[in-house]
């Protein structure tokens, strides 16, 4: 089969003030990075724009009209200290979110094996009605959502490595006893949520802090001792996973000081995971990563395990 790639030039429309680090340029570094594979096992999928009612899966109809009310007519407009819009972002978040769902459709569908969506804003830290951490909507959570009611799956595992804890995603599954959300992140570092006692509502959230400067070697054996055998024991019917890439030892935002090697690493234990409980399904998003050489290499890195995994 083939692995999906879903991007659009509307995640290059969501602008953020100057010196912001969730920048049009992680897009356009993306890009480039990804336009040296030559493999026809990648394949481009345009993906829709997302709709009110995919955003209504997991947030209310209040929050998606004060989303849209705060796009500025010109410049930027700010919603909080970190989050920001311009008046492509609404469309950029709508889009992002119809990539993700189209992603889970083409996978569930057999189109492809696995899939990638390159999309900005990211999504994991938005909560159920607050904007947050540079995120509008929770795509992650929706794409979870969205297979559980439209495709009939009842059990949808959500793998978070991101530096920073996915507290959007935690908030918006919190109740939804039908998904297990693991995540992985520094700690202590903002947002300041994701400590192992946050269990979920169907104990299903599992969170495990890593300590700052604890490098790759320490990532690989906390998820061999705990995120791999919790996912055995889910069986999940798909993998969706929050591809932040921000964990890297260039990025200026934390110091978990992984490498290429390391999310090349989880990607393909996620595939295993995934080869054993769902034919191999596994949905991936984009989240963070702020240093552009190492987003660039890193995001490569994942796409191209994905690419030999889907084959």
């Amino acid at each position: 089969m083939t692995t999906a790639l879903l991007t659009h030039e509307d995640g290059l429309n969501h602008v953020t003030p100057p010196g912001h680090p969730e920048r049009v340029d992680r897009l356009m570094a993306i890009y480039a990075a990804l336009d040296t594979i030559e493999d026809p096992a990648l394949v481009r999928v345009a993906p829709p724009l997302g709709s009110e009612a995919d955003v209504l899966l997991c947030h209310p109809q209040s929050y998606i009209d004060k989303i849209k009310a705060a796009a500025p007519d010109s410049g930027t407009a700010a919603l909080d200290a970190d989050t920001h819009m311009s008046p492509g972002s609404v469309q950029a978040a709508f889009r992002a979110v119809g990539a993700v769902t189209k992603a889970v459709d083409v996978v569930l569908d057999e189109e492809a094996q696995n899939a990638f969506a390159a999309m900005r804003p990211p999504g994991h830290h938005a909560e159920t009605a607050t904007q947050m951490g540079f995120c509008l909507f929770g795509n992650v959570a929706i794409a979870a959502k969205h297979a559980l009611e439209r495709h009939g799956l009842s059990r949808v595992a959500v793998v978070d490595f991101d530096v920073h804890h996915g507290n959007g995603t935690q908030d918006l599954l919190w109740d939804e006893g039908r998904t297990q959300f693991i995540s992985s992140h520094q700690m202590p570092l903002w947002p300041g949520s994701g400590e192992p006692s946050e269990r979920g509502a169907h104990d299903n959230v599992i969170n495990l802090p890593l300590p700052p400067e604890s490098g790759g070697a320490k990532m690989r054996q906390v998820y061999e001792a705990q995120v791999f055998p919790a996912l055995d024991a889910f069986k999940p019917e798909l993998v969706l996973i929050s591809a932040g890439f921000d964990a890297h030892a260039r990025d200026p935002l934390a110091n978990l000081n992984w490498v290429e090697g390391d999310f090349a690493w989880v990607t393909g234990r996620l595939c295993d995971i995934a080869d054993a409980h769902c034919a191999g399904r596994v949905v991936s998003t984009l989240e963070g990563g702020y240093d552009l050489q190492a987003l660039a290499a890193s995001t490569k890195a994942h796409l191209e395990v994905l690419i030999a995994r889907g084959k």
